[in-house]
């Protein structure tokens, strides 16, 4: 399961129409609704500034929510939707929606590496160059790995890469991305080697 999945505090809000979503915008809040989960849908507000401290943060429609509202019980949520002022760019209304167990969902993983001490293309003088330090996974709601795991000491030359395809995802995940085999990692050369390399072809170029 995930380490830590983030709270978000909101507030019932009385009241469903037009109304009631200019006063609690009116009074620095951004309206919502929950849906979703076999249950009735339930009207909230946000505190503006918590919100749009979340969305500047990025990856906000595929992060995984703990939703604290008083007088109900907590519920993981995910975004489903922002919308937007359309001069200023700024939210103005919010969709939520509870998950089962079973929702299949997307969201980022961290990476995890380990065995660098292992690794022979570092111990030979190679970088080890992140590519990606989280993966977007489709997960189950209910079985959201806390991490990827990408074990260093089967990389064993400078240049290597590691993919995707090279990696053992968690049970019942997989990547959102299945076009390409994308790169995670790889190992280079140390710029020192690097600029050597650069010297020799520019001699061997004024030889010719």
């Amino acid at each position: 399961m995930a380490g830590e999945i983030p709270d978000l505090q909101a507030q019932e809000r009385a009241g469903t129409g037009k109304g009631a979503a200019r006063a609690a915008r009116r009074s620095g809040m951004v309206p919502g609704v929950v849906f979703g989960g076999d249950k009735e849908p339930l009207a909230i507000n946000i505190p503006f500034n918590a919100l749009l401290k979340r969305l500047k943060k990025g990856r906000f429609k595929s992060t995984l929510f703990n939703l604290q509202v008083e007088g109900h019980d907590d519920v993981r949520v995910i975004c489903r939707d922002v919308q937007r002022d359309v001069v200023k760019d700024l939210p103005t209304h919010i969709d939520l929606m509870r998950l089962r167990r079973t929702t299949r969902i997307n969201l980022f993983i961290h990476v995890d590496f380990i065995n660098a001490d292992q690794c022979k293309a570092l111990r030979k003088g190679g970088v080890l160059t992140v590519v990606r330090p989280e993966v977007e996974l489709n997960v189950l709601a209910g079985d959201i790995p806390d991490h990827v795991t990408v074990d260093l000491s089967k990389v064993e030359k400078i240049g290597d890469v590691v993919t995707i395809s090279m990696v053992d995802l968690p049970e019942g995940s997989e990547p959102v991305i299945k076009d390409r085999d994308f790169v995670i990692c790889n190992i280079s050369a140390p710029s020192a080697l690097r600029s050597q390399g650069d010297d020799e072809e520019d001699e061997e170029g004024e030889e010719d």
